[in-house]
């Protein structure tokens, strides 16, 4: 998928914002990791996006007219299902629907996969992220104990639960009106 998009919301047109998603290589790995230490307290480390490449999943980077890497996802395909693994948006990139677009770009590829179920795991505490999960159509089918690392009040190590959230693929495709290739 090696294509510009237009931000859900944006009336700029497409080739000023010239954004693109295009597979993931080790030649990303550097900014990935960059974006990845600074919006998440636990990030993936450097070896697990590597081993997802290794493994063949999907992995892709969302690139801006200078081709800087602004954002990425991992998902990782299974029997009739695709388990969205990691997502993320550079700080400096955040607010403009960039989050969406890689939604909208898993969806697809889901449905190109033959998934009929999108799912996901993300911490409660991440509310702007819940929100943004539920805004594209998922919804909460389980929480799994003790999933994430964290810290308490006092900065000890504890752990978060993980809000299991899960969606049709084609509901989702159907709700955002996109039409698989």
């Amino acid at each position: 998928m090696n294509a510009r998009l237009r931000p859900e919301g944006s009336t700029a047109p497409v080739d000023q914002l010239a954004y693109a998603l295009r597979p993931m290589t080790p030649a990303d790995l550097d900014a990935v990791e960059r974006i990845e230490q600074t919006v998440y307290d636990f990030p993936w480390s450097r070896g697990n996006f590597a081993d997802s490449l290794t493994a063949q999943y999907h992995a892709q980077v969302l690139t801006d007219a200078t081709d800087t890497v602004c954002g990425y996802f991992v998902a990782m395909p299974g029997v009739e299902e695709m388990h969205l693994l990691n997502i993320a948006v550079a700080k400096t990139a955040q607010g403009q629907g960039l989050s969406l677009l890689m939604l909208d770009a898993v969806a697809l590829l889901s449905r190109a996969d033959g998934a009929l179920l999108l799912w996901l795991e993300v911490r409660p505490s991440n509310v702007h992220a819940v929100r943004i999960y539920e805004r594209y159509g998922f919804y909460p089918i389980a929480r799994r104990r003790d999933y994430y690392p964290s810290l308490d009040t006092q900065g000890r190590a504890c752990r978060e639960d993980a809000l299991v959230m899960s969606a049709q693929v084609v509901e989702l495709l159907q709700r955002r009106g996109l039409r698989p290739d």
